[in-house]
């Protein structure tokens, strides 16, 4: 199982200084254990011993891994991998923060549909109220109309009562006419003559019967009277629903003025967004080229700070090269403490330098080995970004960005490495001088080689660091002020952008208050006529049944004047019959 460890060394005797100890044990402090490929967790602060470690310094962080009886296995730096791991965990944690930012919009975004379809539900229930509502009004209408078609058929049958009656009546009057010829033919015919019983019998018969012919008119009057009362009836209800009408009219008249101004409303703020949103545009164009030259910049400032750091790495090797790496260190070095060591114990610490320059040359070797590997891992991927679809492009340019940053990180820790190894390397070789000197062996002397100067080099690689620090202030000062200013010019296009999006919202809210007040003005439009147009054949249907009640009115007032004319004649007529019989001087001659 692998553990994170912290190398823990207790010290004994010094007998070099600050390079060496002896007698010293060396532990390794458990810290935390690995579940699984990106799960650790912490363990109780155990600590077991391991030799292997003693070449490491102390406090250093290692990854040990330890077999089932807690033996040591295998140790290796923890730099590395916990720089790898760190790297894992800032992505995966942008990974969660892009989900979680996707989950809010989700929720956002179903919110508002969930406020949506309730609004649209409230207003389902409004219309589907107001539909019973008219559906209950046609009802009513309908009903109505059914008892106008009820009273126009009764006035139709009392209409064709009184025209019966009426031609009854004229029968009559054509035979009274007829009865009163003859009875004028008879006293023209009788002039000079007298009536006797039975001829005056038969004419008071004919009188009577003739008196009894005229129709009576109370009972078509009684009709008549009901049917103007339905009549009156109906057009009282009528009148309410007209009343409604106009009501409705001018809620209608309201609303659509309401509309109109809402429309013109809506108008002038749609276009004032417009030129904002124009506006905005331009503001964008503007700060998008001045991002660009902000990139340029910033690009080029990284150039001429990777110049500086080649520089620098140049500077350090030239100084390796020309001697003055090694000289701190040597001077370090207390060549008499050396001299009057033991000569065993001398040699252990030659063999000591010897192994830990081998664990550091194989350290070293391993980092160049590994340097290698990216190297190769990121000329793979430019490759696959060379040949990749658009859709890929990305993630390989974030895994090349990745990996460039991992290799520019092993290079800066491997420039100070390469010293130390150099330096390690002249350390050994001044403990192997003394040590054979000690030994009576004979020196070989390395031969010579000539001295270069590189002091003019250093100077002119110094100068030109020198300028290339200069323009880079300069380059860092107006990449600041442009990022300043650039700062300023997104703070307002986001202000502007926040408000154009909240006018945007009050627009769309506006216009489906608008669509919806039209929804609700047409509805009431189309409701007006409807009932004006229901209305208006009922009421011209109660006009025209009063129209022929008043016809049927006036017939049966001159009906009721031929009738008392007749009753008048008869009772004239039979007058004059009653003064023919009561004078017996007309009956003896």
């Amino acid at each position: 199982m692998l553990y994170l460890a912290e190398v823990q060394k207790q010290k004994g005797n010094l007998l070099t200084t600050n390079l060496l100890s002896s007698n010293s044990k060396t532990e390794l402090k458990l810290l935390a254990c690995q579940r699984t490929d990106q799960n650790w967790s912490t363990v109780s602060e155990d600590v077991i011993a391991a030799e292997e470690a003693s070449k490491l310094n102390d406090g250093a962080l290692v990854l040990v891994e330890l077999t089932p009886n807690r033996q040591v296995q295998r140790i290796q730096e923890a730099g590395r991998p916990l720089v790898n791991i760190l790297q894992n965990f800032s992505r995966q944690l942008e990974k969660f923060k892009l989900k979680e930012e996707e989950i809010d919009q989700w929720k956002q975004s179903l919110t508002f549909q969930a406020q949506e379809l309730n609004r649209r539900e409230m207003e389902m229930e409004v219309r589907l109220e107001q539909l019973q509502h008219m559906e209950n009004d046609f009802q009513q209408l309908e009903a109505q109309k059914k008892e106008v078609e009820n009273s126009r058929t009764e006035i139709e049958k009392l209409q064709q009562e009184i025209e019966r009656n009426r031609q009854e009546l004229e029968g009559a009057w054509e035979h009274l006419r007829g009865e009163q010829r003859r009875l004028e033919e008879f006293q023209a015919d009788c002039q000079g003559k007298v009536l006797d019983e039975e001829q005056s019998r038969v004419l008071k018969e004919l009188l009577d019967r003739l008196s009894s012919q005229v129709a009576p008119t109370e009972t078509v009057r009684e009709h008549l009277n009901f049917a103007f009362e339905l009549v009156e009836k109906q057009q009282g209800t009528l009148n309410q629903h007209w009343e409604q009408l106009e009501q409705q009219k001018t809620v209608a008249v309201q609303k659509q003025e309401e509309l109109d101004r809402l429309v013109q409303e809506f108008s002038d703020r749609q276009n004032s967004w417009e030129q904002a949103q124009h506006f905005l545009y331009q503001q964008k164009a503007e700060l998008n080229v001045n991002t660009a030259i902000l990139t340029s910049k910033q690009e080029y400032a990284g150039i001429l700070k990777e110049q500086l750091r080649n520089q620098e790495d140049l500077s350090q090797q030239i100084q390796l090269l020309a001697g003055t790496g090694g000289e701190g260190i040597l001077a370090q070095v207390d060549v008499k403490a050396l001299e009057n060591m033991a000569l065993d114990e001398l040699q252990k610490v030659v063999q000591d330098l010897q192994e830990k320059l081998e664990i550091d040359s194989s350290f070293v070797h391993d980092q160049e080995q590994e340097l290698k590997y990216k190297q190769e891992a990121i000329d793979e991927l430019q490759n696959k970004i060379n040949q990749a679809s658009d859709n890929d492009v990305i993630n390989l340019e974030m895994e090349l960005a990745d990996e460039k940053d991992h290799y520019q990180m092993l290079n800066q820790s491997l420039v100070g490495q390469r010293r130390n190894l150099l330096q390690r390397q002249k350390l050994i070789k001044q403990h192997q001088s003394v040590l054979l000197k000690r030994q009576g062996q004979t020196l070989t002397n390395e031969p010579e080689q000539n001295p270069i100067d590189l002091g003019p080099i250093l100077l002119k690689s110094e100068n030109q660091r020198q300028q290339q620090s200069q323009e880079l202030q300069k380059l860092e000062h107006e990449i600041e002020q442009m990022q300043a200013g650039i700062e300023l010019a997104q703070g307002m296009v986001d202000n502007q952008s926040h408000d154009l999006e909240e006018q945007r919202r009050e627009l769309k809210t506006m216009e489906e208050n608008l669509q919806s007040l039209r929804t609700a003005t047409t509805e009431c439009w189309s409701r007006v006529n409807l009932y004006q147009e229901s209305l208006q054949p009922i009421q011209d249907c109660l006009d025209g049944l009063r129209q022929k009640l008043q016809g049927i009115v006036d017939s049966l007032a001159e009906v009721q004047q031929s009738g008392d004319y007749q009753l008048q004649a008869i009772a004239q007529m039979r007058q004059t019959l009653l003064e023919l019989i009561s004078q017996p001087e007309l009956l003896a001659s």
